[in-house]
């Protein structure tokens, strides 16, 4: 059962504050996240909180898109954590955490995803680690956070 960790990092030219609130907030998230247009018919499901600790998103889609769900458990100006919780195509329970640091009159955004591969993901990602997997996911959606955030 190998651990893993995926992180990525960008420097975005707005104030800490206004990134916090595109990723504090889920309705936000179809402005940045890369995974809102695999499956533009997916079904969305907000509930909990309207933002921060305690709000939470669960998505339905296609074989591409899933299902699943995530909840803010903490949220503070610096840092935000979900925990992130995959039911098809296969069961996952991620760590998932924003990390944002005033630098230069913008904001240093970390996002870091953390977790345990198990039963045949396991195996498959053996071959294929998770950096690799989603790497390019958190750069595209770290890109298009900027963009949104900077606009």
């Amino acid at each position: 059962m190998p651990d893993f960790e995926v992180v990525r990092s960008t420097t975005i030219a707005a104030d800490p504050a206004r990134v916090h609130a595109l990723i504090d907030d889920f309705h936000e998230w179809p402005a940045w996240s890369p995974w809102e247009e695999v499956d533009p018919d997916m079904e969305r499901t907000y509930s909990g909180a309207e933002k921060g600790e305690g709000a939470e998103y669960a998505w339905a889609g296609d074989r591409k898109a899933g299902v699943g769900s995530m909840r803010i458990v903490s949220s503070t100006p610096e840092r935000i954590e979900l925990v992130l919780a995959f039911e098809k195509p296969m069961k996952a329970t991620n760590t998932v955490v924003y990390e944002l640091v005033p630098a230069g009159g913008g904001t240093q955004v970390t996002w870091r995803m953390s977790g345990t591969t198990t039963g045949v993901f396991g195996v498959v990602s053996r071959f294929f680690p998770m950096d690799k997997m989603v790497g390019k996911d958190f750069e595209k959606g770290l890109a298009k956070l900027k963009a949104a955030a900077e606009a």
